[in-house]
Parts: C-alpha cells; sequence; structure tokens
C-alpha cells in the first residue's frame, strides 16, 4: 500500500471481520464485527513523532465551584502544567479558560503557540493566575478549540477538558449544536472531578468526539491522568482514519458502533447511493472493535451460496490502509445453520446491552429512582455473572451487595461519586468472551491504592485499571497511599 504522510507511515493497519453469514429468507438484518488493529512499522520511524505534526488544547473549568474545596483549582493549575510539560518541541498548544464564557490564557491572542522550552516555562506562569468565578459553558469551551485547532487541519488534533459541574449555562440543544460543528475535527477527552458534574454529558462529548471521558475521583490525582492522557495522544501517528461501506443493494447500512475499548455511536455519512463512510478518529498502536448492522433481503435471492452484501475499507488520508474485508450474505432454509449466532457478535451484542443497563441504573439511581435501579443494576450483575465478566462486576460491586447471589440489593448511603464513576465506566468493554468467573471479592477497607503502569491510581482493592482496564497482578503495583 502507499501512503503520503510520514507520520501514518508508522502504523500498518489490518481489518477483519466476524459475522452471521447464514440467514433465514426472512431474516432482514446481518451483523457484523469489525477489528480494525494499527502495529507499529519495524524501522518505521521514532519512538517520538515529530511535535509539528499535533495540536493541543487544554480546556481548564474555572467556574465558581472549582473554588470548593480550595485544593481544587490549585490541583488543575499544577495538572494542566505538567500536562504542558510533557509536550514534545514542535507542538501547537493552547490554554483555555472555561466559565460561561472561554478565555484565552496561553497565548493571549486567539491562536496556538509552538512548544519549546520558552513557551512552556510562559504557559505555567500564566497557569498561575487562573481564579474560580462563573459559570460553566462546555459548548462555548470546545467552540474555541475547534477555532483555534482549525488552523492545523492536518495535524493530530486534541482537546483535554476537565469540568467539575453541570453544563448550567447553555441549553443542551447548544452543545448539541457545537458537537456536530466538532465531529471529525478533534478527539477530546473529558474528565470530571468531584462530585458534581454530569455523567451523561462527558459520555456525550466523549462519543461525539471520539475520546474517553473519566471520573477523577480526587483533586491530587489530577497530574497522574493528564501525564497519562498526554503519553496517549502523543503516542498517536495518524491523525484520521474511517471506515467506506460499499453495499450492493438492496442491502443498506444500518447502524455502525464501535464496541471496543469503548462503546460509541459512529454517525454514518452518505458519500453516494451505494457508499457511506464512518469517521474513527486519530490511532496509535492498537485495535479497536465495531459492530456494523446491514439491512438485507433476500427475495429471490439464489439460495446456498455466498453473496456479497458489502465491501468494507478503512482509509487513511484517502487510500485503502488495509486489505478490505467482505460481509457475505449466504441464504438457506436450514434452521441449524440459520440460527447460529457468531460468538464475537454474541458477544459484543451483550456487552452493548449491559453498557445500557449500567448507564441506565446509575442513572435512575441518580434521580432517586432506587426500583428501577436495584432492577437494571441487578440485570447487568446476571449478564456480567454469565460472561464472566469480572471487570464490569467489578464496578457493579461498588453500588450492589449480593453479587452473584441471583438478586441483588443496593447499597445503603452510595456516594454519588461512586454512582457517577460507574456510570462513565460503563461504557467500556471487555474484548474477548472469558469462562465464568466467580464475583471478585469486596476489597478490604484498609488495602493501599493501586498504581497502573499507565499512571492511573484505582481504589484500594480494584483488580483492573478504572482508566485503562489493566488487571493488576503484580504486587508492586500495590502504591503508597497519596497524601
Amino acid at each position: 500500500m502507499v501512503r503520503s504522510d510520514p507520520v501514518s507511515s508508522a502504523l500498518d493497519f489490518d481489518l477483519r471481520i466476524d459475522h452471521d453469514r447464514f440467514l433465514s429468507t426472512r431474516d432482514r438484518q446481518l451483523h457484523a464485527i469489525l477489528t480494525a488493529t494499527a502495529r507499529a512499522r519495524e524501522g518505521g520511524g521514532p519512538a517520538q513523532a515529530d511535535g509539528s505534526r499535533y495540536a493541543e488544547v487544554l480546556v481548564v473549568d474555572c467556574s465558581g465551584s472549582m473554588a470548593q474545596p480550595p485544593t481544587k483549582l490549585g490541583a488543575a493549575r499544577r495538572a494542566t502544567a505538567a500536562a504542558v510539560g510533557m509536550l514534545p518541541d514542535g507542538v501547537r498548544f493552547a490554554v483555555v479558560e472555561g466559565t460561561h464564557e472561554a478565555r484565552m490564557v496561553y497565548p493571549r491572542h486567539r491562536g496556538l503557540a509552538t512548544a519549546s522550552p520558552a513557551t512552556r516555562e510562559e504557559a505555567r506562569r500564566e497557569l498561575g493566575r487562573l481564579a474560580a468565578a462563573g459559570g460553566t459553558a462546555i459548548g462555548t469551551w470546545l467552540a474555541l478549540a475547534r477555532e483555534l485547532l482549525a488552523e492545523h487541519p492536518a495535524a493530530i488534533r486534541h482537546t483535554l477538558l476537565l469540568t467539575d459541574g453541570r453544563n448550567e449555562h447553555e441549553t443542551p440543544q447548544r452543545l448539541a449544536e457545537v458537537l456536530a460543528d466538532c465531529a471529525g475535527q478533534f478527539v477530546c477527552d473529558a474528565r470530571g472531578v468531584g462530585d458534581a458534574w454530569q455523567p451523561r454529558e462527558l459520555m456525550r462529548v466523549a462519543e461525539a468526539l471520539h475520546g474517553t471521558a473519566a471520573a477523577v475521583r480526587r483533586p491530587q490525582e489530577l497530574e497522574a491522568d493528564f501525564r497519562a492522557t498526554m503519553r496517549a495522544t502523543m503516542a498517536k501517528r495518524v491523525a484520521r482514519a474511517r471506515l467506506r461501506i460499499a453495499v450492493v443493494p438492496p442491502a443498506r447500512v444500518l447502524s455502525c458502533r464501535q464496541v471496543h475499548p469503548t462503546v460509541m455511536d459512529l454517525p454514518v455519512a452518505p458519500v453516494d447511493d451505494r457508499l457511506v463512510e464512518c469517521a474513527t478518529g486519530s490511532w496509535g498502536a492498537e485495535s479497536r472493535e465495531y459492530h456494523l448492522c446491514l439491512e438485507v433481503d433476500g427475495t429471490g435471492r439464489p439460495t446456498g451460496e455466498d453473496l456479497r452484501v458489502a465491501r468494507i475499507d478503512l482509509l487513511v488520508d484517502d487510500a485503502p490502509a488495509a486489505r478490505p474485508v467482505n460481509a457475505l450474505a449466504h441464504w438457506t432454509e436450514d434452521l441449524a445453520l440459520s440460527s447460529r449466532i457468531d460468538p464475537r457478535v454474541a458477544h459484543y451484542t451483550g456487552q452493548e446491552e449491559l453498557s445500557r443497563l449500567i448507564a441506565d441504573g446509575c442513572d435512575a439511581y441518580d434521580t432517586g429512582d432506587r426500583v428501577t435501579a436495584a432492577r437494571l443494576l441487578g440485570r447487568a450483575v446476571e449478564l456480567a455473572t454469565a460472561a464472566g465478566d469480572a471487570f464490569h462486576l467489578e464496578q457493579l460491586r461498588l453500588l450492589v451487595e449480593d453479587v452473584g447471589a441471583g438478586s441483588v440489593r443496593l447499597r445503603d448511603d452510595l456516594p454519588r461519586l461512586d454512582v457517577i464513576s460507574v456510570a462513565l465506566r460503563s461504557s467500556f468493554t471487555v474484548r474477548d468472551p472469558a469462562p465464568q468467573v466467580a464475583p471478585p471479592p469486596a476489597p478490604a477497607a484498609d488495602s493501599q491504592p493501586r498504581v497502573c503502569p499507565c499512571g492511573h491510581r484505582s481504589p484500594p482493592g480494584a483488580r483492573f485499571c478504572e482508566r485503562c482496564r489493566h488487571e493488576f497482578t503484580d504486587p508492586a503495583e500495590i502504591g503508597p497511599v497519596p497524601a
């Protein structure tokens, strides 16, 4: 394959399909799991890419609520300064203060500075002047980020957004309009600190902008999270890639969703009557999986043979980056064949349902509907137990008791932070089907936090990193309690 972009040449892509090929003539949908994998090319370039290929905007919530507790804004300043300090020379960057308005912190003009020892130090000095006052308007913050990043369309563009509250100073419609304008322009990772933010808002931002949403449980953990996020951002090598799906009429694309590492809808953009495309954001060396649903019709079609209903390409810089794969339909009257469900399709269908149950259960609890919360979270426990999903069982144990006993009971006096943190982590999925496991033991009250190789600190007793889902098996990953 030929790539014109020197950054993308550092990655090799593969594309694989697993799907329900055998269909009854009465079936009207075909489900497929697409696995896209990017690997660092041997000898494909230095570990640290050219800084000039990156553009970064750091958005710091400075609304009035950031003054309580008094340590919160100071921790945000230090975390942002640490993130600035990690920017390689040549990166274009800016720091934005977010209130009911969006104000340039550094540089002071509406533009991006170029990272160097001098500009990094200047930015750190300006961060020391941040003060908490005003409201929260996330859409306004993102609109300024888009304006700043628009000057560098070829760059790997990223925004890190921190908030501690609800988006109360603009309408949901305004946020939706801004997200639509920003979609495909840059990736945004959203972070909530404290317990007053709204998980659905952060998930909405992350999903629309191909990023992640995470809770930072304590202000002093912000710096480690920001450092980990910057490492992940600077490891990206491809600015944008997209799936192109060419259907054979009468087939058409009904939906395409990312299902690993997180669940998020991908907007389907028509190119012509037979072609659609789905943007997937920026890439490093990683693997992602997508659930493609096609509408099909076997009326009048031959039976007993494979027929192509769609071809899927992965494009980088408008050129194919991997061998294409085909979605095939094999129409049959043999129920023994058509009733089979591909194991990977079944697995991710279950993961999507589990994600919805946990998120909706957390919503119900947060609004005071304990009956609905218990029902939804109880069903989530059943699914996670049947799937051997230790990661989600670990999260559910924070909210319910008697996990795995057939029925569950909501824990009394749940801290809101636990509820909204689990809500955000509901979008993460377990990649492969696993054997059934027993529910994890409750964490010991006096155990120490777990320190992941990614830099994130998870609560005492956690079996998995809250941020990247690394499984803790090394005793050395049990770290000292931070001051």
